[in-house]
């Protein structure tokens, strides 16, 4: 039977075992006697105890699962080992000494661990060929020596920048940064996300550096991974997204598939932790996307940080991308006050939805990040490669809404 050790911020903290059927987490006792019974510090549905309930088996094990991209990205990373994709066990054994967050997780019967984790630089060259040949080698992992995992659909590779240039990370090393090239499909989307992260960062919803970088003649969105530092003893900070938190698998992300998942579900976990700076972000996370027809705000793209004292607090802004000129359904992934069509929302449905979470005066936290996000419109022009209509949208959203009129009403 496989049995996997997981480490937390470079503690080992328990155990995966069984098959990618059965398979459970079990904390050591030695983690539950440091961080507490019933500490959240892995997560908040993963409380530490050395006797696990049987009745959260699900979620034990969705929350593993979930550190597995999906997709084509997951398709191919199981063929690449020979293995099916639903088996857990086997992913995370060959891509988990690099997931997101702090985790760690390997198989100490394997032929060389523990593992001493190091860098292959890349020319310029190298990273080009790796961004225009993706689906070769997902997440950038070598054939040999690559462990690293992310969630999500979208094509990407992830590398450790250094002062002397990038490098691909090899037996765990902490990747620093997440590249993702132009997609086919939507030849935009690099450019608009990237114009979208410039209003996270002028809202103080995010810090982290976000640009487009040119490899040779290959164009790439590079994105400064928050869940990375060097002064944590593992080189990462630990987090969960709401897709783990609240126990919903894959396409549940999206609030209208299986209606786990929701925005008041998110504010009452951030509630628990007694955090109302995290509710009112999340509030203003929820307007930003209004404003800018961020539409995929979905509950995989948005975390929780742990600490590691214990605390908890909600992660920065991430993957907010301008969307509403894209062939789509036109709704956001999680409602607002019940309205899920970007087109009719109103700064009524963003007020009521901050009442409803507990929040006093949301009606200003809604009008300060509506006013930055019309201002940081006039003055910050999208990349030339970008939508060229994103401006003028951004500007007639938030316009709309701050008058409270439903966002899509014309000029």
């Amino acid at each position: 039977m496989a049995e996997l050790i997981v480490e937390l911020y470079g503690r080992h903290i328990g155990t995966l075992s069984g098959t990618w059927r059965t398979f459970d987490f079990t904390a050591t006792a030695r983690a539950v006697e440091e961080y507490g019974i019933d500490s959240p510090l892995l997560s908040v549905v993963i409380p530490l105890t050395v006797i696990p309930t049987r009745s959260r088996k699900d979620r034990r094990q969705n929350f593993f699962r979930e550190l597995l991209p999906e997709g084509r990205m997951l398709t191919r990373m199981a063929q690449d080992i020979n293995v099916a994709e639903q088996d857990v066990i086997a992913l995370l054994r060959a891509y988990g000494r690099d997931v997101a967050g702090a985790l760690q997780i390997w198989d100490p019967e394997a032929p060389g661990e523990p593992k001493q984790p190091g860098l292959e630089p890349l020319t310029v060259h190298d990273v080009a060929e790796m961004l225009l040949n993706v689906q070769d080698n997902p997440l950038g992992n070598k054939p040999v020596g690559g462990k690293t995992s992310l969630a999500g659909v979208q094509d990407k590779i992830v590398l450790a920048s250094t002062p002397d240039g990038w490098n691909r990370v090899i037996d765990g090393y902490p990747s620093t940064h997440i590249l993702k090239p132009e997609s086919g499909d939507h030849p935009t989307i690099i450019y608009d996300e990237e114009y979208g992260s410039r209003f996270a960062r002028a809202t103080g919803l995010a810090e982290f550096h976000t640009w487009i970088e040119v490899f040779e003649t290959t164009p790439a969105l590079v994105i400064e991974r928050y869940d990375r530092s060097p002064d944590t003893p593992s080189g990462r900070i630990h987090q969960e997204d709401f897709n783990q938190a609240l126990g919903a698998g894959g396409s549940r992300k999206y609030q209208r598939y299986g209606g786990r998942v929701s925005l008041a579900r998110i504010a009452k976990v951030l509630s628990t932790t007694g955090n109302t700076e995290s509710l009112e972000r999340l509030l203003r996370m929820t307007v930003l996307s209004a404003a800018i027809g961020n539409l995929d705000m979905h509950a995989k793209n948005i975390s929780l940080l742990h600490f590691q004292d214990g605390t908890m607090t909600l992660a920065p802004a991430y993957d907010i991308v301008p969307q509403s000129h894209l062939p789509n359904d036109g709704e956001m992934a999680l409602a607002i006050n019940h309205e899920y069509r970007h087109q009719s929302i109103t700064r009524d449905h963003l007020i009521a939805e901050g009442h409803n979470w507990g929040l006093t005066n949301p009606r200003q936290l809604i009008n300060d990040t509506l006013a930055i996000v019309l201002e940081t419109a006039a003055k910050e022009a999208p990349h030339p490669a970008a939508h060229p209509g994103l401006t003028h949208d951004i500007t007639r959203f938030t316009t709309n809404l701050l008058n409270n009129r439903a966002a899509g009403e014309p000029d």
